[in-house]
């Protein structure tokens, strides 16, 4: 071989070494993330930096090592099936469902193979989604919270911020799945405290704000604000209605606090969020669902917003602010 052929050989070998060294990279992961919620919300926005923040502590960070599929329901359930099968036809990794029980129904229907990590306030097991909280079996697991179980809790919270109130409304989402046990658990809490208990549905912009209005003009007594995705969605248009009627309101969610909410009980979202994203990393590394306990995140707080209370007139009880996670002034 002469000089000028071994130069052209040495050459060509050069241009391929990098072209064999791209074609031995790994694909970069893709999840699938489906909300019932909307994408720009005061609830939404915080819980999707916690999920990323899950994933990063293990590694994969988006824009990077990692590509996520986002998918919005906007509120609107209905499109949830379809926005699961377009994941599915994606071929993504993983799929975390969130937003609401319709999301993770709809992609449950949508596949058996694709590992599905969830977020639920309902019981997994009961749901019949996994066949047991230590080995959920299939391909399911996530973490679940105890929002549904506080619907008592912010009744008697709400009532002591208000303690010469004699009715409480409870706005509710007729078609949320869990409307009746949220429904149940307040009843009984209105018994114990024997307080007449209201209950408001809603489950479009327009009946928030008739529902709303109505409560304010007939006792603008207490309300508390259920459980549901929905609501979420509608986080700034629940906000500014109780704060425009002067309605003392409870959510289960602290971002409607921070935004001028009087009070909130319920668990701290960014905690699920942030493990359901540890979750999914770690099926992304090779874990299997099915092995895969699923969490309860127990992390429960009280917001106050003093701000809010001395607008409506409130005198906090010192008792409630000295059990209280966080107090905006």
């Amino acid at each position: 071989m002469n000089r000028r052929d071994f130069v052209t050989l040495l050459g060509g070998a050069a241009a391929a070494w990098p072209l064999a060294g791209r074609a031995q990279q790994p694909a970069v992961p893709v999840v699938g993330f489906l909300s019932g919620q909307a994408a720009a919300t005061i609830v939404s926005a915080p819980d999707l930096a916690a999920f990323q923040q899950g994933l990063r502590a293990a590694g994969f960070v988006e824009g990077q090592n990692l590509v996520i599929e986002y998918r919005w329901a906007e509120g609107q359930y209905d499109r949830l099936p379809a926005l699961a099968a377009q994941l599915v036809g994606r071929q993504v990794a993983v799929i975390f469902a969130s937003g609401s029980d319709f999301a993770l129904r709809a992609v449950k229907a949508a596949t058996s193979t694709i590992p599905i990590v969830f977020s639920t306030a309902s019981d997994p097991v009961e749901a019949g989604l996994v066949e047991s909280l230590n080995r959920p079996g299939g391909n399911l697991t996530g973490v679940t919270n105890l929002n549904l179980q506080l619907s008592k809790k912010k009744v008697e919270v709400v009532r002591e911020m208000v303690p010469t109130a004699t009715d409480v409304a409870l706005l509710l989402n007729p078609n949320n799945l869990n409307a009746d046990a949220v429904l149940r658990d307040t009843q009984t809490a209105a018994r114990i405290l024997g307080v007449q208990l209201h209950v408001l549905r809603a489950s479009t912009a327009r009946d928030i704000d008739m529902a709303v209005a109505k409560w304010a003009q007939l006792r603008a007594g207490p309300l508390v604000i259920g459980t549901d995705g929905y609501f979420n969605t509608r986080a700034e248009q629940i906000g500014a209605l109780v704060l425009r009627h002067a309605v003392p309101a409870i959510f289960g969610s602290r971002e409607f606090v921070a935004e001028g909410g009087l009070m909130s009980y319920g668990n701290a979202n960014v905690d699920r969020f942030r493990l359901a994203g540890v979750y999914t990393s770690r099926i992304l590394k090779g874990e299997k669902p099915a092995d895969m306990p699923v969490q309860q995140a127990t992390k429960i707080e009280l917001v106050i917003n003093l701000e809010t209370a001395k607008a409506l007139g409130l005198t906090v009880p010192p008792a409630l602010i000295a059990r209280a996670d966080e107090v905006i002034e």
